[in-house]
């Protein structure tokens, strides 16, 4: 998915100056840039990648458009489903029935319904019955300030005992977080039952939701919808440098050129953010830079695999083996029938990892040898040429490591240089990352912006004097 849609040639007949410059056409900047464009405001995006939607980017397969990352929704992200029907496309929203499995001591289990709990051989029944006890427990939890000042361990530990979480919880997190695991705070643990528990049928079974023709399809209805508002999108424009004076923000670098913009909106994550601001003079710049600087991400690898058959009947795939490299396997013709892709079964192997670890070093080819023996050993029936092609993608930063007492380390939207705004996935805590929080952060920001500009006009209206006022009317006509 290219932005040629969306009106990509900004420098082609647009307005001489810019309201807002958005920097990163993902969902959150899309989101936010749809916002302003209601308000009447010239909106800029620029975008890096040679293609819009950030995580939720897409690729082809049998003629069908793909995320390049694995996405599903829960029956809570009813953001996503909103921008679906002011779309006028509520038919792309399909009701399916995730299984979940669980990989341990080589071995998968079933774990997508409490009976599947009951039959968890991993643990001794009385353990089983910890386990599924603490997640009910877990959903009682109303509000995530109550669990602010506990580590996950602490409170895992304190709702399952110590053998449920060694057995369960602790490979997960350590397979997410690596050495973070230990540091990761109780909310984010929270949010993901919390979210799993109220995405449920009657009969306990997981009700996922996809998108049919994927977020391609969604992106290909909102793209036009942007350039009717007269939002431009740029794709290939990386930007450098985010330009201050003593006043607060002047534009940004990019492509070795500057343009001119009173506010900027970044929603990349908060390490290139301070990147940008690093020759900033602005005495507001030092203090967020260190504070952007402190909140620790990680990167995401996903080999996707196109298969000529399935590798399993299971969905989503929880790994922990600390030998397989990845923490996840999902197979995503599980959900979305494979027909819709020309008849190839897709799975994604996925890992999350620092930019400098070795398999996220490593090229497209070796990635895809690396990986294969681990794949053999955990589906034996496995075979090389079941796979017709392969693709290896990578995101720098993927992941926030939520830490106790986050919301004390989330920058806001607004900071201390007027007119820089800041929205990203590190900004949507409680909640973790996600296109529907994607969303709803860029439409926050986005309202937040235009009523700053509105309040900034309504000031400078009522200190202009009425004389002043006419002849600068007569001069416009």
């Amino acid at each position: 998915m290219t932005a040629g849609e969306g009106g990509r040639d900004a420098r082609h007949g647009a307005p001489p100056g810019w309201d807002v410059i958005v920097v990163g056409a993902g969902f959150t900047g899309l989101a936010a840039a749809h916002e302003l464009g209601r308000a009447g405001l010239r909106c800029l995006v620029l975008e890096a990648d040679d293609r819009v939607g950030g995580l939720a980017g897409t690729f082809t397969v049998g003629g069908r458009q793909l995320e390049r990352f694995y996405h599903h929704w829960f029956a809570s992200d009813t953001d996503i489903f909103r921008l679906c029907a002011d779309l006028g496309r509520a038919d792309l929203v399909r009701r399916h029935h995730g299984r979940t499995g669980f990989y341990y001591a080589g071995g998968i289990h079933r774990l997508s319904t409490p009976l599947d709990v009951l039959r968890f051989a991993p643990l001794p029944p009385a353990d089983r019955l910890r386990l599924g006890r603490s997640v009910l427990r877990a959903g009682r939890v109303r509000h995530w300030r109550e669990l602010e000042a506990l580590t996950a361990e602490e409170w895992l530990v304190s709702l399952g005992g110590r053998r449920v979480y060694d057995r369960v919880w602790r490979p997960l997190l350590e397979g997410k977080f690596g050495p973070y695991a230990p540091e990761v705070g109780a909310t984010w643990m929270w949010t993901k039952l919390h979210l799993r528990g109220g995405s449920r049928s009657r009969s306990g079974r997981e009700v996922l939701y996809y998108l049919h023709g994927g977020c391609g399809a969604l992106l290909d209805a909102w793209l036009p919808r942007l350039a009717g508002l007269g939002v431009r999108i740029r794709t290939g424009s990386p930007v450098t440098e985010v330009l201050t004076g003593p006043a607060g923000v002047t534009g940004v670098r990019c492509g070795g050129a500057v343009i001119d913009a009173p506010r900027v909106l970044l929603t990349c994550a908060p390490g290139p953010a301070a990147a940008l601001l690093a020759r900033s003079a602005h005495p507001g710049a030092p203090a967020l830079r260190r504070r952007l600087g402190a909140i620790p991400y990680l990167a995401n690898l996903c080999l996707v695999l196109e298969n000529d058959r399935p590798l399993s009947d299971t969905y989503w795939l929880n790994v922990t083996d600390p030998h397989f490299p990845y923490v996840g396997v999902i197979e995503h013709t599980n959900l979305d029938a494979p027909e819709h892709y020309g008849g190839r079964h897709l799975v994604y192997l996925s890992t999350y990892l620092p930019a400098d670890a070795p398999l996220y070093r490593m090229s497209d080819p070796e990635v895809f040898r690396h990986s294969l023996p681990h794949l053999r050993r955990m589906f034996p029936d496995f075979r090389t040429d079941w796979v017709r092609a392969h693709h290896v993608w990578r995101a720098g930063h993927a992941q926030p490591v939520i830490t106790r007492h986050y919301s004390r380390s989330v920058p806001g939207v607004e900071n201390a240089v007027p007119g820089l705004y800041l929205a990203g996935m590190a900004q949507v805590f409680p909640e973790d990352r996600g296109t529907n929080y994607a969303l709803r952060g860029g439409r926050r920001a986005g309202r937040l912006i235009a009523d700053r500009v509105r309040t900034a006009a309504r000031r400078a209206d009522r200190t202009t004097p009425r004389h002043a006022a006419v002849r600068i009317g007569a001069d416009h006509d």
